[in-house]
């Protein structure tokens, strides 16, 4: 199913496109916007999947408002104006009608708009797909390959073996990778030190996890624990509870 969005500041040009669509069954949801700032903020609310475009509005252009929208939405510019063609294909627009359009020509850039939409559709599912059938292989590994972090609208996949060292707080652990890059999970360090494979990495403190093949040098401290030095540089503390641990990393 496809929700569209209609904008151009004529109301006859929204009525007729409306008009055309009115009867398609595969159209569920048609809103529409007379410039191009109601049209972004309508985009923002609703992420209609095709975008019929006029040129000339006010607030923004039909140009300036494709420019700050997400690469992979469909647009079909429905305008006047034949001097913008190159910028809106530039832009990946799916097709550019020129006002007066029949209906033929309409319904052959609404077919193209589909195909775009159901192709985009499919692999999103196959990308989903994937990451369902992997999660599942990994449920069933003793030990975790990759970590699962989840963000905002997002889930992304962090392989164990970029891992350096991860320190920890409360419910949230920094996971520092081998380029500097670190990502916060919301997990335990407990939670995280049964997931990880202990011939790999070890637990020194409380507030830290490191890859023994990571350790470079052991220092005693006069407090009677030890500080970590890790080949990245970066200084970590085993602690006198933890002194059982200092075997592993010797070994």
């Amino acid at each position: 199913m496809i929700n569209v969005l209609i904008a151009d500041d004529e109301y006859l040009a929204r009525e007729s496109i409306k008009l055309l669509l009115q009867n398609m069954p595969d159209i569920t949801n048609v809103i529409e916007a007379e410039d191009g700032v109601k049209a972004l903020k309508l985009y923002q609310k609703y992420q209609p999947e095709l975008i019929f475009l006029d040129i000339q509005m006010p607030g923004y252009t039909g140009i300036q408002l494709m420019e700050r929208l997400p690469n992979n939405v469909v647009v079909i510019f429905a305008t006047a104006y034949d001097e913008y063609a190159i910028k809106a294909f530039e832009l990946n627009a799916i097709d550019y009608l020129l006002k007066p359009f029949d209906d033929e020509r309409f319904f052959d850039a609404l077919n193209k708009a589909r195909h775009q939409i159901n192709a985009k559709k499919l692999t999103e599912y196959k990308e989903v797909g994937l990451l369902i059938q992997q999660l599942n292989e990994e449920k069933n590994q003793q030990y975790k390959t990759r970590l699962v972090v989840k963000e905002p609208g997002r889930i992304k996949l962090i392989d164990v073996d970029q891992i350096n060292y991860i320190t920890g707080a409360g419910n949230y652990a920094d996971v520092c990778l081998f380029n500097e890059k670190h990502i916060l999970h919301r997990e335990t360090l407990t939670s995280l030190e049964t997931q990880l494979d202990p011939e790999e990495f070890v637990r020194i403190h409380r507030s830290s996890i490191i890859r023994k093949g990571s350790v470079d040098e052991l220092r005693a401290n006069e407090n009677g624990d030890y500080s970590v030095i890790l080949k990245s540089g970066h200084k970590l503390t085993l602690s006198r509870r933890n002194k059982d641990k200092l075997a592993e990393l010797i070994n």
